[in-house]
């Protein structure tokens, strides 16, 4: 009987979207944003209110869900101590596929869908702030194809209050003329059928150029660094699969992450005798 229960409990955070330890550790929250209720599940260090607390934003790719995102990256799993976000997407058109918008995703592009993902990150940020001691320095984002592609687009448009980003098999070529400088971990499928690796080349190409790198080092865990003359460097993971997220690549994205912070404000001066 004991072991029958396991089997049911298992099957029930199976239909749910979520591993039992997943869900456990994560809250579901709800916004409206001009009216339309948006969506995150939200993992939160006990201390998220009383001590400066990293937060990682995490996007799912196109027809993903935010369960799908955060039993299949886990990163709450890997980084306690950070407030982790797995946000959800409307129905959007895809860029490469699902040209009706029948599945879930995010915009593309500024002003697609009205900003509405945009305006639903700010919204969602500022809750944060106002109900968590956040750490302005250490502001994070990443995500898998379409959800690569917003977090190259909160860089073009939100850049200024992240450290690195680390997207995956993006989509982003409208975005990256408006890029500065910002550390970045770029994953890549060289046997990607739908977001071409030739692709993924180009842009992380661009992206070197806006980073003023230099020629790359030796590689480290399949990672390669082409270090910055403005300190922001660019790191590749190219794996041989296709478009997927491999299982090794959340730990590789927290390790790069705690690497990197925006720089302290300078301290104000000291009041005249």
């Amino acid at each position: 009987m004991r072991s029958l229960f396991r089997l049911i409990l298992l099957a029930c955070a199976l239909c749910t979207g979520l591993s039992l330890p997943a869900a456990e550790a994560l809250t579901r929250r709800t916004w409206t944003v001009e009216g339309v209720t948006r969506e995150a599940l939200v993992a939160l260090p006990p201390d998220a209110t009383t001590k400066p607390t990293p937060v990682l934003f995490v996007f799912h790719g196109h027809g993903g869900t935010m369960g799908h995102a955060a039993r299949t990256m886990a990163f709450h799993t890997l980084w306690p101590e950070a407030l982790i976000v797995y946000p959800e997407g409307l129905n959007t058109p895809g860029t490469l596929t699902d040209p009706e918008g029948k599945k879930s995703g995010w915009q593309s592009a500024a002003g697609d869908q009205g900003d509405r993902d945009l305006k639903f990150f700010d919204a969602l940020l500022a809750s944060l702030r106002r109900e968590f001691h956040i750490d302005d320095r250490r502001l994070y984002a990443t995500g898998h194809s379409n959800g690569g592609g917003f977090t190259y687009l909160l860089w073009a448009g939100r850049g200024a209050q992240f450290a690195p980003f680390a997207p995956s098999s993006p989509i982003a070529a409208r975005a990256v003329p408006k890029l500065k400088p910002k550390p970045v971990w770029h994953l890549a499928g060289r046997n990607d059928d739908l977001v071409k690796f030739a692709w993924q080349g180009r842009m992380i190409e661009a992206v070197r150029r806006i980073n003023q790198c230099g020629p790359a080092q030796p590689a480290v865990n399949g990672q390669v660094t082409y270090p910055s003359k403005v300190g922001a460097p660019v790191v590749t993971y190219i794996h041989a699969g296709g478009h997927t997220f491999p299982a090794e690549a959340p730990a590789l994205i927290v390790a790069f992450f705690k690497t990197h912070a925006l720089p302290a404000l300078p301290a104000p001066p000291a009041p005249a005798p």
